[in-house]
């Protein structure tokens, strides 16, 4: 699988250790940064993984900052990106089965990187459903064509 991942200072560590435990289950990472833990801002990163997302350059993305919900909220302004933030398998399991996720993030000061395998595991495991859930997911992105 083609993955974009990013992160922020506060999300660098963990980042870290996702993108090795990535590589160990053989996916094509592409690490977009931050490369270190001086402060930088979340928005620059969750908008490069999210067009890649968006623009097919990526099958999906994973973003961590400290809490995972700027990244979340940053992802989600590009269209065609549902990105959640998720810190048990359950949670990202579901994203993916019933809302067609397509970018993970992450807690980086939440959730160690022994928490966050079977969390990425479940993501990345998952396909959408489809059936009577198309239905949802086409009118959320229905919703950012209300900004026209």
């Amino acid at each position: 699988m083609r993955i974009h991942l990013g992160s922020d200072h506060a999300g660098f560590a963990l980042k870290e250790q996702v993108k090795t435990l990535l590589e160990e289950r053989g996916h094509d990472v592409t690490d977009v940064g931050t490369d270190g833990e001086e402060s930088v801002d979340y928005p620059d990163y969750a908008g490069i993984v999210g067009h890649a997302v968006a623009e097919g350059t990526a099958d999906v993305g994973v973003l961590v900052c400290g809490t995972g919900l700027g990244m979340a909220i940053a992802a989600n302004k590009v269209r065609g990106v549902r990105a959640v933030q998720a810190y048990d398998p359950e949670m990202a399991r579901m994203a993916r089965l019933h809302n067609d996720a397509n970018v993970l993030t992450l807690p980086g000061r939440h959730i160690s990187a022994e928490q966050a395998a079977p969390v990425i595991d479940a993501f990345l495991g998952t396909t959408f459903e489809g059936g009577r859930h198309q239905r949802r997911v086409d009118k959320i992105e229905a919703l950012a064509d209300d900004d026209e």
